[in-house]
């Protein structure tokens, strides 16, 4: 009989892409994307750029997490 449940070893950023292979980067960024970087620019005193694609916006969330520190 095998394991199946192979959660307890996987690695839950193994699934992740870079968001320049993502096949709908080139896309507006979600409802949810624009307001979580709403709130994240908000809180470091940024604005957010207009005219963002959804890998744009992916970026920027990641290096505003980094910069409030909410990615931790």
């Amino acid at each position: 009989m095998t394991d199946r449940d192979s959660s307890a070893h996987a690695n839950p950023r193994g699934a992740i892409k870079d968001p320049d292979e993502w096949v709908t980067g080139d896309e507006p960024p979600t409802a949810a994307q624009e307001s979580y970087l709403a709130t994240l620019s908000r809180e470091a005193g940024t604005e957010v750029p207009d005219g963002l694609t959804k890998a744009e916006a992916a970026r920027r969330i990641d290096a505003l997490q980094e910069e409030t520190g909410r990615g931790q």
